[in-house]
């Protein structure tokens, strides 16, 4: 027990150093015009930096996101049919599928997967 407190606190005090010395070093300094303004080969730019972003397209990365990641969970699943029992895997993966499915509904519902709007 003593030893999981000194490591608990070890890193406690680690962490706290590390934050305190990025605080310090990190100092920003005033803004003006020249390093606010994008850099176009020293010329002015001639349009806008800040162009405005599609939500949609936003929205349908985000979706794209998720899905990646739920697809690399389900994944492992298929090794796991040789571990354990086939019912138990059978309603696990089944049912992570059918809430995968009512969020694709909802999102299709929503009209985030409309592309025109």
């Amino acid at each position: 027990m003593f030893k999981f407190m000194l490591s608990i606190m070890t890193a406690t005090m680690i962490s706290m150093i590390l934050m305190m010395a990025c605080s310090i070093i990190s100092k920003k300094s005033k803004n003006n015009r020249e390093k606010m303004t994008p850099f176009e080969c020293g010329f002015d730019p001639k349009s806008s930096s800040r162009m405005p972003f599609s939500m949609q397209f936003f929205m349908i990365a985000i979706i794209f996101l998720i899905f990646d990641v739920e697809i690399v969970i389900i994944l492992p699943a298929i090794k796991m049919t040789q571990m354990t029992n086939l019912t138990s895997w059978f309603i696990t993966t089944s049912s992570f599928i059918i809430i995968l499915i009512i969020g694709l509904y909802h999102e299709w519902k929503n009209g985030i997967l409309e592309w025109k709007n």
